[in-house]
């Protein structure tokens, strides 16, 4: 396994700093347990009654699901661990669990379900829209362009790939149509759009700003619906999350450009500016753009921290269904942060020289993690192959700024 290797990789195996109880996003309740209602039953319930009775020799933490250790372990420095034994189990959770509601999320372009677990654990649900060879339309914007389920899956595997683990974990998953969204569904506006096609399949459509209508409809074979599953981050009641409008947003307009388009020396102002004139913030954000320029994706207007940790922490990289659209061109304008500020961590740097080598080559590492997938192939192979090339073009961007 080269992802095996990858992940021993003294690269990948750098101290962490020591977390403290303030670097936890929550402390934990010693007293609150979970416990399977009945034998043989999936449905969970939580008590705090300490006279609770647990096998010998375990904790009340061992009772909670795998989707509440995933947020407990959430710290200042990282979603989840480098070597997670959780990693596996949740996603095998966020593939089988029984669904027991499914209601659609509100805000956003396009249709996206909130899917709920017996366990109190809850997914998004995004739904196929094209297929793995389909691209992009070259006349379509970037901001009209689809969210692919498929994009949602290869995005978590990649940034974890690129030891960020920024991106809350995601998992393949067919879906049935009447048994798992119609018929269990409580939102009544969603329950009105679904229809069957003359085909004879089942077909919704839901209600959204693009793509919600009785032409772009989401239909089974005949009730069978591919989609992405993503664990949700803790409710932001609980662990509130602060908004943060990306520098080099785009202009979301036809034919004006943004102000990092027109200015050269862009950077220079973006540095003066709190939080990117301090700390890790601005080579955070070059991560991301790293990121985004190997997947392609040019939506990156927004991100995310969790407010607790204040400025110095790490990015939230939500939101990742427009990359992997065009396998053919390579969007060079999205390297603008790096270009421009020609600034990147150095465990960054080598990490991606790293996986530039035959031993580690990305789109090897990236194929092997995907095949576990219960939707795989998820990425048609062209996609596979354009990650080398754009690592490649990452590459020659640093080496012009370490020539400047």
């Amino acid at each position: 396994s080269k992802l095996a290797a990858l992940f021993k990789h003294p690269l990948y195996n750098i101290p962490m700093p020591e977390v403290t109880e303030k670097d936890k996003l929550f402390i934990i309740n010693p007293m609150e347990k979970f416990s399977l209602r009945s034998s043989g039953s999936d449905e969970w319930v939580s008590s705090s009654k300490a006279e609770t009775l647990l096998p010998t020799g375990k904790t009340a933490y061992d009772t909670y699901p795998t989707w509440l250790k995933f947020h407990i372990g959430i710290n200042r420095y990282e979603l989840y661990p480098r070597q997670d034994p959780l990693l596996p189990m949740l996603l095998q959770d966020l593939a089988t669990q029984r669904i027991i509601s499914s209601v659609q999320k509100s805000g956003g372009t396009q249709l996206k379900l909130i899917m709920t677990f017996p366990n109190y654990g809850q997914a998004l649900f995004k739904p196929m829209k094209q297929t793995r060879d389909q691209e992009t339309p070259i006349d379509f914007f970037y901001f009209s362009d689809f969210e692919r389920h498929n994009a949602e899956i290869a995005a978590f595997h990649l940034d974890r790939i690129l030891d960020f683990r920024r991106i809350p974990p995601v998992s393949g998953r067919l879906v049935n149509i009447t048994k798992e969204i119609r018929d269990i569904t409580t939102d009544k506006k969603l329950a009105k759009t679904f229809f069957i096609s003359p085909a004879g399949n089942i077909c919704f459509y839901g209600e959204c700003s693009y793509y919600c209508s009785t032409e772009h409809a989401l239909c089974g074979k005949p009730d069978q619906l591919e989609g992405s599953m993503a664990a949700l981050l803790p409710d932001k009641t609980l662990a509130k999350r602060h908004s943060w409008r990306s520098p080099w947003r785009r202009s979301y307009h036809k034919s004006k450009k943004a102000e990092w388009e027109l200015n050269p020396n862009y950077c220079a102002q973006v540095r003066e500016t709190p939080p990117y004139d301090r700390g890790h913030r601005l080579l955070d954000l070059i991560d991301m753009t790293i990121l985004d320029f190997l997947m392609g994706n040019m939506d990156r207007h927004h991100y995310e921290t969790f407010e607790k940790f204040g400025n110095d922490t790490f990015l939230l990289h939500l939101d990742n269904g427009r990359g992997f659209g065009t396998h053919s061109h390579d969007e060079l304008s999205i390297l603008a942060p790096l270009q421009q500020c020609c600034s990147i961590k150095k465990s960054t740097y080598l990490r991606l020289q790293l996986l530039a080598t035959h031993p580690y080559r990305l789109s090897d590492l990236l194929r092997e993690a995907l095949a576990a997938d219960p939707l795989a192939p998820v990425l048609a192979e062209p996609h596979l192959w354009a990650l080398d090339r754009r690592l490649g073009k990452v590459l020659v961007a640093v080496g012009h700024c370490l020539a400047r």
